[in-house]
């Protein structure tokens, strides 16, 4: 099965699920342009203040087309596990059947989806987890290479596709591609279908502050740095004087902590909500509050602000000339 058909779209493009930019009327515009946007539930219940099968009617008042979810797989603690199961079900009863998994196993949601006809896809930085989600029964991969914005990935496109293509699941590229020039280019790769996350942000429908907007069109490959003091893990962001003043480095003592076997999910966890607080603030309050700006290294594509429709309609119509003209 392709990603066209496990997602039941015109274009093979993902708006990726990104806190705390995936607001219901980006989703939806994606969506609604042919591509598919995917929710990322605690940007709908905690940014953008929406109880959870609300917002998912508010999306769906804004498109007939489908939506997909994002499931953080990784069980950080029992209550987050709950909340996690509660959305998915809210979710499948809503409607929705293409699931993006990320950061754990995703062979529970896997098994909840498959009985309603749901996909799941997984995000994965290197083969061992990309062989994970094929053993628990995911229909594709995400492939994150090293210019994805967020948690990005240390290989390139190309180095990636060739370590998966043997497990005979569909592809997907995510990391560095803002143009249809670039879509062209991994689709000849190989790859079925793109996810943009940067690009999405610099739009109208993106309720992000215009002064992140306008850093990310300001903003070339050069200037974006992975910082460890988000999360713990290397985090894409632009380099900002902030960023600079704080440097890029975890102490020795939360690296030491993050790679202790007793120790480390806890400190993920702990990361994770300084991580939401900050990523919130920065997003919604802009240069005003000196934080962090997620972005990739596929700022060096964008040039202005756009709509989602103009975004994916050009590269719907140069996936078009390519078939009228191979």
């Amino acid at each position: 099965m392709s990603l066209l058909n496990d997602a039941n779209i015109e274009v093979p493009l993902i708006c990726g699920a990104m806190y705390p930019c995936s607001n219901p009327e980006l989703v939806a515009a994606v969506s609604e342009a042919g591509g598919i946007g995917i929710i990322q539930p605690l940007s709908l219940v905690f940014v953008h203040k929406y109880e959870f099968r609300e917002g998912l009617k508010k999306i769906k008042s804004l498109t007939s087309k489908p939506v997909g979810l994002n499931v953080i797989t990784e069980r950080s603690s029992k209550r987050y596990q709950e909340r996690m199961s509660q959305w998915l079900d809210i979710a499948l009863e809503e409607g929705v059947r293409f699931f993006v998994t990320s950061l754990g196993n995703p062979r529970w949601v896997v098994e909840r989806v498959s009985p309603f006809g749901g996909v799941v896809y997984h995000d994965v930085t290197e083969r061992k987890f990309a062989e994970k989600a094929a053993e628990a029964g995911c229909k594709g991969i995400i492939c994150v290479n090293k210019r994805a914005g967020g948690h990005a990935g240390s290989k390139s496109p190309k180095e990636l596709y060739d370590e998966m293509a043997d497990l005979g699941l569909p592809l997907v590229c995510a990391g560095g591609i803002s143009t249809p020039e670039e879509f062209l280019k991994v689709l000849a790769i190989g790859y079925e279908g793109v996810q943009l996350g940067t690009r999405f942000i610099a739009t109208h429908e993106c309720n992000a502050h215009q002064d992140y907007k306008d850093a990310i069109v300001r903003a070339g490959a050069e200037d974006i740095v992975l910082s460890e003091k988000i999360s713990g893990v290397p985090v894409a962001v632009i380099n900002t004087p902030y960023v600079q003043k704080v440097g890029t480095k975890a102490n020795w003592l939360a690296r030491w902590l993050l790679r202790h076997p007793r120790f480390k999910h806890w400190m993920r966890a702990l990361y994770s909500l300084l991580a939401v607080w900050q990523l919130k603030r920065a997003s919604s309050e802009g240069s005003g509050y000196k934080d962090y700006w997620q972005a990739g290294k596929s700022v060096d594509g964008v040039h202005e602000i756009e709509s989602a429709q103009e975004i994916v309609g050009r590269f719907q119509k140069a996936l078009r000339d390519v078939v009228a003209n191979p």
